[in-house]
């Protein structure tokens, strides 16, 4: 009896509990969509809160396109994210596949290493990364950040891909060494695309966190021209709150936000899939 009255009562806590969450993860995002259309004089009555007057001011867009170069940033955003992506992929499936199918000794200590990487934050390798760039002349490069974005999501990407790599049947591999099909050639045309599921979750995973990244961004950039948006949007923001336009600054906001958003929901399944099913191989 008691059973059946307390599991209903927790149901229901839970489903309230998401709402709640729900509404709490909405709500800026709701409050910058309509932030974004509105003027100056809205802001400064004193009554930030109400809904935007009509007409809604769809200029602010481009606004910060125009003057704000929004349009410089995002691009150099999205070559970042592709190219960081691409090789932290790379990167991640090669090492992953030699450390989940080939023993050799200190594997394991390799392995553990990577692992253990996982817990260091990034920011402690700020210095030696920038004297180590700078004497590779990658100061001020898109290739140099692209760099350090794919090599520090090399850990999460090993992490993932060992999984995947240890639950395909080693059976497919020879019978590829009996074709007198080299490793390279089984990796790339049979284990590889066997392996996509981790590889797509795991990418979808570095996309969201490159796109969003505002530290190396601002320690490895120093050209405007180069920056990418977070960095481009922390500066114009720094403008914006001495001239009081909020609304462009809202604009700019949803702009960066939109291409992650849409990322995620066109991708939710694969991410949860993905990293479940890696963890747990």
């Amino acid at each position: 009896m008691k059973t059946g009255i307390a599991n209903p009562f927790l149901g229901f806590c839970i489903r309230l509990l998401l709402l709640l969450w729900t509404l709490c993860v909405l709500y800026p995002l709701v409050w910058t969509v309509l932030g974004a259309v509105k003027d100056n004089a809205q802001f400064m009555q004193g009554k930030p809160w109400d809904l935007p007057q009509i007409p809604l001011l769809w200029s602010n867009y481009s606004y910060v396109w125009d003057k704000y170069h929004i349009g410089g940033y995002f691009l150099n955003s999205l070559t970042v994210t592709v190219v960081s992506t691409a090789l932290a992929a790379l990167l991640s499936a090669t090492t992953a596949y030699v450390l989940a199918r080939f023993t050799f000794r200190g594997s394991g200590l390799l392995y553990t290493i990577y692992i253990a990487s996982m817990m260091i934050p990034m920011i402690l390798g700020l210095i030696p990364l920038f004297f180590l760039l700078n004497d590779m002349h990658l100061i001020n490069s898109h290739f140099g950040l692209s760099l350090v974005y794919g090599i520090g999501a090399l850990p999460f990407g090993v992490f993932v891909l060992v999984g995947f790599f240890k639950s395909l049947p080693k059976e497919m591999e020879e019978a590829a060494s009996m074709d007198g099909a080299s490793h390279y050639r089984t990796f790339f045309q049979i284990m590889l695309p066997l392996a996509r599921p981790g590889i797509v979750s795991v990418s979808i995973m570095n996309v969201l966190n490159i796109w969003n990244e505002y530290i190396m961004g601002t320690v490895f950039l120093n050209d405007p021209s180069k920056y990418t948006l977070p960095v481009g949007i922390a500066i114009m923001q720094g403008e914006m709150q001495y001239r009081t336009e909020w609304g462009p600054l809202f604009a700019a906001l949803l702009i960066s936000m939109v291409p992650v958003l849409l990322f995620y929901v066109l991708f939710q399944k694969q991410i949860a899939g993905g990293i479940t099913a890696g963890a747990v191989k």
